[in-house]
């Protein structure tokens, strides 16, 4: 016989909430093949369920899952919250950056070497990738910003966000990587805050 707890009746009467967590995970798995197909408008779908969620919030839903199901959203969530910030950023950068600097092999963008001109018999200027490794970075900024308001130490994304500006700091010569490094980081910090807010608010 089937041992009926607390968190297998919790599946049973909350059939909902266990789609939600199941939207969720397949959420979280468009937005990885958004990245890794360089695809980002895969991560589409995460901006309907966050924004739906956010909604809620703001309207002051307050259904709560139990048992089980309420274990396994906030992770649902936080993960939704680290892999899909990384494609929601670049749709937007793509939005406001039209016409911008080529990518770079490595994740970053392709712009001219200050100060330098064209050699003799080529009309090419030099050229370099800055701010390399942007998707792993993003990860680990989006999963900072998320455990700080888990734990309640907001001060720990100023100190993100100064780490980052001084390791990035010879890349920001260049006006293209300046406005890029603002807004990749404003929306990524976003996307990781409003998918904070609705674990710790939910």
């Amino acid at each position: 016989m089937i041992p009926l707890g607390p968190e297998f009746v919790s599946l049973i009467v909350a059939p909902g909430w266990l789609g939600v967590v199941l939207l969720l995970g397949l959420v979280a798995a468009l937005a990885v093949l958004a990245t890794a197909l360089d695809r980002p408008r895969l991560a589409a779908p995460a901006i309907i369920v966050v924004g739906v969620g956010a909604l809620g919030l703001a309207l002051g839903f307050e259904a709560r899952p139990a048992g089980l199901v309420a274990g396994l959203l906030p992770i649902a969530i936080a993960l939704v919250g680290v892999v899909a910030g990384g494609p929601v950023s670049v749709l937007v950068l793509a939005a406001a950056t039209r016409g911008g600097p080529p990518a770079g092999e490595h994740g970053g963008i392709i712009v001219p070497v200050a100060g330098t001109a064209p050699a003799a018999g080529r009309t090419k200027q030099p050229t370099r990738e800055v701010l390399r490794g942007g998707t792993t970075i993003g990860y680990l900024e989006r999963a900072v910003v998320i455990a700080a308001a888990l734990i309640g130490r907001w001060e720990l994304v100023a100190a993100l966000i100064a780490v980052k500006g001084l390791g990035r700091f010879r890349d920001l010569d260049a006006g293209a990587a300046t406005e890029r490094f603002i807004v990749g980081t404003l929306v990524s910090t976003l996307w990781a805050g409003v998918c904070a807010a609705l674990i710790v608010l939910g």
